[in-house]
């Protein structure tokens, strides 16, 4: 089984910062629309397969849920579909949006 980092929201905002990085997020679709961190791709059962054979397997991924639990068996499995630099957010959206409410966004599309 291949590992990721549990990752605080101030710690994946620097990260952001220095950049590149990619963020998947886990949420439902309903929710991602509704507000997410700027950049972020959703990603479901329907587009993992592509959304792997499109990432940078190099760049650090950080994969978001709700509250942060959810996003730790995501990163284990992204993880060990190639990806070398994992991270879970803890605290998940939640706490990024109450942290950093001007680094989110809405729509369906990544911005």
């Amino acid at each position: 089984m291949a590992d990721f980092t549990r990752i605080s929201v101030a710690d994946a905002h620097a990260l952001i910062e220095k950049g590149p990085v990619t963020i998947a997020d886990i949420r439902d679709e309903a929710s991602f629309n509704s507000g997410h961190m700027i950049n972020a791709q959703h990603l479901d059962n329907t587009n993992t397969q592509d959304f792997i054979d499109n990432s940078d397997l190099d760049q650090p991924l950080i994969v978001v849920c709700y509250h942060g639990h959810s996003s730790q068996p995501a990163s284990v499995f992204l993880a060990d579909r190639g990806f070398d630099d994992v991270y879970s957010l803890d605290g998940g959206f939640t706490e990024w949006a109450a942290t950093y409410p001007d680094s989110c966004s809405t729509g369906n599309a990544s911005e």
